[in-house]
């Protein structure tokens, strides 16, 4: 019974499983979001374009009697088959898989962005210390090379200018 304990103990603390529960509960959070986006914001506006009725409501009797008794109760003896909650789920289903592509995009390209953002300092980095001997004994006297603070200053910069200007390009889409 102790290595069962003991190899739990070691299986909870492992980083991987930690940022697992971390990501199920962030999922749940999100699915939350959508959901309230679909059936606050989207299915409202959908229910008006058919006419005020819920996509819930859609139905077909398949057995021929009345779906609402002359009291406006429903009849129990109608046999119905309420399509319009099957086609609820497939629209949350696209809508949240839309949603999810859209946040991992985003998050793809900023990673990237970050990604060339550094490899760009790196390289700057390794020009600034790998500048050849010879050069330094040249016979004419060369411009003296910017302060290592002044060459990041400019790298930031110019990175910040690339990405206003990809932002101008591509405006980053809500959707």
């Amino acid at each position: 019974m102790k290595n069962f304990w003991k190899d739990f103990k070691a299986f909870i603390s492992r980083g991987n499983i930690l940022d697992m529960a971390v990501g199920v509960i962030m999922g749940s959070a999100f699915g939350a979001i959508v959901t309230s986006l679909v059936n606050d914001i989207i299915m409202p506006l959908v229910a008006l374009a058919m006419g005020g009725k819920s996509m819930s409501e859609l139905c077909v009797v398949l057995n021929g009697e009345p779906q609402f008794l002359e009291d406006g109760t429903e009849n129990a003896a109608a046999l119905i088959l309420p399509y319009g909650n099957f086609i609820q789920s497939i629209i949350d289903f696209l809508i949240i898989a839309i949603c999810v592509f859209v946040f991992i995009r985003i998050m793809m390209r900023a990673s990237k962005l970050g990604k060339e953002a550094a490899e760009k300092l790196k390289n700057l980095k390794k020009e600034e210390t790998a500048a050849p001997a010879e050069a330094v004994a040249e016979a004419a006297p060369a411009p003296a090379a910017a302060p290592a603070g002044e060459e990041t200053e400019k790298l930031l910069a110019e990175i910040r200018d690339l990405l206003k200007a990809r932002e101008e390009k591509e405006p980053p889409k809500a959707e």
